[in-house]
């Protein structure tokens, strides 16, 4: 899918193993319902695949990157002082 942006498979801390589910992030929605047609109730091993629309609110991304930023400056200054 070309408009594929971002994957996310969530694993356990403890051991390193996926835990099972995962997200994606979709630039155009016409890929998403694409996505969501071919793969949606197919199976992965002995797993189903579900797809759903995320129930977030809109996010910016722009503004996740800024606040990444402002947190390593805060940690950096801390921890030179």
């Amino acid at each position: 899918f070309r408009s594929l942006q971002r994957t996310h498979v969530v694993c356990d801390k403890a051991s390193g193993k996926s835990r099972g589910y995962g997200f994606l992030s979709f630039g155009d929605p016409d890929d998403f319902l694409a996505a969501w047609k071919e793969f949606n109730g197919k199976y992965v091993g002995s797993r189903p695949i579900k797809l759903r629309k995320s129930s977030w609110k809109d996010r910016n991304a722009d503004i996740r990157k800024v606040k990444r930023v402002d947190k390593r400056a805060f940690l950096h200054y801390k921890h030179k002082r």
